[in-house]
């Protein structure tokens, strides 16, 4: 096997490990790496390759979901106008804190505050450019910054797993009703 093709091949089970750790933080919370590399289809050797800890691999899943969270917003923008946008940038942001909440969880409370201070800059500046396409076609509120909106949307942190699919997405468009321009 060619270097080139050990390279695509190492690129591949990375991406499959963080893609089945996501999914399973996101379905039970529990982050057991022998479980993550079976599921994977990869060995532990593999996995402990690519992450020595548990706490690189959820690193790499938070960063990861901050990443499409991010990408997310501009994409929406040249598709919806910014309402829509928002809207349906929220939508992301309930599948977000969900996996967000699960890797908080499982990290040690200094991990996790690295986690969050990593992420709160680009993730307002997201929102950002979501509030600031809304205030210029006159839809959204042009008292609202990105802060306001993410002191109201940290409550995601605090739902009960139970209450978690009635609850989230519900929420967050209330929220998006209350920043819409009367």
């Amino acid at each position: 096997m060619n270097a080139a093709r050990r390279r695509a091949d190492a690129a591949e089970n990375r991406a499959r490990i963080i893609g089945t750790a996501r999914a399973v933080i996101a379905r039970s919370g529990e982050v057991k790496l022998n479980a993550i590399a079976k599921e994977a289809g990869v060995g532990q050797g593999t996995l402990y390759r690519h992450f020595p800890t548990r706490e690189a691999l959820l690193a790499e899943v938070y960063a990861y979901d901050v990443d499409e969270l991010v990408a997310a917003a501009p994409a929406l923008l040249t598709e919806y106008e910014p309402l829509a946008a928002l809207r349906l940038w929220f939508d992301r942001v309930a599948d977000y804190a969900r996996v967000k909440r699960g890797v908080f969880a499982a990290v040690e409370a200094g991990v996790q505050r690295d986690l969050a201070a990593n992420s709160h800059g680009p993730i307002g500046d997201a929102l950002t450019a979501l509030l600031v396409a809304g205030k210029a076609d006159g839809t959204i509120r042009p008292d609202v910054d990105a802060r306001d909106v993410i002191l109201l949307i940290g409550y995601l942190s605090r739902l009960d797993e139970a209450e978690w699919d009635a609850r989230a997405r519900h929420l967050l468009r209330l929220v998006v009703d209350g920043l819409r321009r009367r």
